[in-house]
């Protein structure tokens, strides 16, 4: 696979000279339990000195994820709502919290208490919504369940979504899941990233959001774990920094 990042090393040449720091995350979804994906994941996220942030399914989750991120310290498990089913209207598009219903604030609860139980400190309590739909009529009750931070896709509107809940979202997806299901063609990456470290260079966008980066371990093919690694390096030699998740920004 050859990737042309000249579109890229420009753009991030030009935040080195105007002096810019660009914080950077790294967010997967749909842990549920060890797999030799998830183990080339964390060798990943070693070699590139970068946390990656799993959103694991908490009634699924296998009690030896918790063991795992005890041993691999840069894998640091988040919230991925409930049991990843979705309860959408006939019609509507998948979600599992995206609309109204009676049992979403019980199951928000049920989510935070059981990844609380299984990885008490290594936790950081950021609900992650499947398939990135939220109601925002639940963002209070997440803060009043006792999650910091929500996360979901494409830049954020405001950086509080509600009292004492941060909004820290993904912004790049490298799968095209609408067609191969493999990688989106590299060209159309790079300068869809482009455009949004522009975006924030240019003050279209909030550049106080650390950029997110979203993989799905589970269906990674070998264009897929190339392209991530390669990209994630690239950014990091081009200046940008880990964000510090554990004080939300």
């Amino acid at each position: 696979m050859t990737v042309d990042w000249s579109r890229l090393d420009t753009e991030l040449a030009v935040w080195r000279a105007q002096g810019l720091t660009l914080p950077l995350w790294w967010r997967d979804d749909d842990a549920i339990a060890p797999t030799p994906a998830l183990d080339r994941l964390a060798t990943m996220a070693g070699d590139l000195s970068l946390p990656v942030h799993i959103a694991v399914i908490p009634k699924h989750a296998d009690p030896a994820l918790a063991q795992l991120c005890q041993e691999r310290p840069l894998v640091r498990p988040l919230v991925h709502g409930w049991q990843h089913i979705s309860h959408a209207p006939e019609g509507a598009k998948k979600a599992e919290f995206g609309h109204p219903r009676p049992d979403a604030a019980l199951e928000l609860t049920q989510g935070l208490d059981r990844m609380q139980s299984l990885f008490r400190d290594d936790l950081l309590p950021v609900f992650v919504p499947p398939w990135n739909r939220l109601d925002d009529g639940l963002l209070p009750v997440l803060a009043q369940a006792g999650y910091v931070g929500v996360s979901t896709y494409l830049p954020r509107k405001d950086r509080i979504a509600a009292s004492g809940l941060v909004q820290i979202n993904t912004h790049i997806d490298p799968i095209y899941w609408r067609g191969t299901r493999s990688l989106v063609p590299p060209d159309t990456l790079i300068a869809d990233i482009t455009k949004l470290l522009q975006d924030r260079r240019n003050g279209l966008a909030d550049p106080q959001e650390p950029l997110g980066f979203l993989t799905h371990h589970l269906v990674h093919d070998e264009d897929i774990w190339g392209f991530t690694h390669a990209f994630l390096a690239r950014l990091l030699d081009g200046g940008a920094v880990p964000a510090d998740m554990r004080s939300l920004p």
